[in-house]
């Protein structure tokens, strides 16, 4: 049994002041992640700070035409918000591909982006694991590693992050914003979540203090061409093998402007900017298509279990690209890839 005090914050600076005097505190809202970490004895909090009732609840339009997302807007309210729905489909749809019903429902935005990895040996306290315990080693590299990642491995870690919606966020190119004892910052979304090289055990930038308040979205959402496709081994309720966030914008048959995420493959969202530059002033073709996802993918790397992921990859890459030029967006409740 883990023994551990609970508290209720007041407010935003209230659950800052308390996250920075105990080291062994963590922020709870929906507790769809943590409370299964404890409950695996992965995380041993000595306080948990509900933060549910903070007024972090909200979706309101920015100056310069975008929204700004409360952190604790449930993933269900959020994927079938009005404006969200109209002006951002691509991160519905991910939101959507993710989890159950009920998941969604308690999940909040700001725990989706902090959500740990599924690995099987993080979540099995009997083998190593350097995100669990720091210089014990990684038990996938050499062991069942079929859904580990194949992009920015290290020696030390080769977990994926596991959130769907996140994949969305970076192709949007939000911004996290953040709480700490030295004020409010924000931080660009590419840049929140981290590489393992030979820390893995740091998952973000975020400091361990600060709070998440909101996530921003530009104005450009990718509204009429776009697409989250998702491979998994079943369709529905199911990790991502490879999924792909793509949104196009098209003048005249060429490609204007391109943003390209994919999930499943990494210890983050991946995006790579000389992948969307490779696709900017191009025809929207297969050829074309193809081109950016050797780009995206030059780097990538299998191990025993998962080489057939870079191929998955390159195929998954074309086929969202393809759906996202003809507006044609994967469907999250027919159960087949159009």
């Amino acid at each position: 049994m883990i023994n551990f005090q609970y508290v209720r914050a007041s407010d935003v600076a209230d659950a800052v002041r308390q996250v920075a005097a105990d080291p062994g505190a963590r922020f709870i809202a929906g507790g769809t992640n943590l409370i299964d970490l404890m409950k695996e004895h992965v995380e041993h909090p000595t306080k948990l700070i509900d933060i549910s009732r903070l007024p972090l609840k909200t979706v309101d339009e920015t100056a310069q035409g975008g929204l700004r997302i409360g952190a604790l807007v449930p993933n269900s309210d959020l994927a079938y918000h009005p404006l969200i729905a109209q002006r951002y489909p691509m991160l519905a749809s991910a939101i959507l591909a993710g989890a159950s019903a009920q998941l969604r429902n308690m999940a909040s935005t700001g725990g989706n982006l902090l959500q740990r990895t599924r690995c099987y040996y993080f979540y099995d306290t009997a083998t190593p694991c350097n995100k669990r315990e720091p210089g014990t080693g990684c038990s996938a590299i050499t062991g069942l590693n079929r859904m580990h990642a194949i992009l920015g491995t290290s020696e030390a870690c080769i977990a994926t992050h596991p959130s769907d919606m996140c994949v969305a966020l970076a192709a949007l190119d939000a911004t996290v914003h953040v709480a700490g004892p030295a004020g409010e910052r924000a931080i660009a979304f590419v840049d929140f979540h981290r590489l393992p090289e030979k820390a893995p055990h740091r998952e973000t930038n975020l400091q361990r203090n600060e709070i998440v308040t909101a996530v921003e979205l530009p104005a450009r959402g990718f509204a009429a061409n776009y697409t989250y496709l998702k491979i998994r081994d079943r369709l529905s309720y199911a990790f991502a093998l490879v999924s792909v966030a793509a949104g196009l914008e098209l003048e005249g048959g060429l490609i204007k402007e391109a943003r390209l995420a994919l999930g499943g493959v990494a210890h983050k969202p991946w995006r790579d900017p000389s992948a969307e530059a490779a696709l900017r002033g191009q025809a929207a073709t297969p050829a074309t298509f193809s081109r950016a996802g050797d780009l995206l993918l030059r780097e990538a790397k299998g191990f025993e279990h998962n080489t057939f992921k870079i191929d998955l990859a390159r195929r998954t890459i074309v086929r969202a690209l393809t759906q996202a030029a003809a507006g044609t967006p994967q469907s999250q409740s027919e159960k087949k890839i159009r």
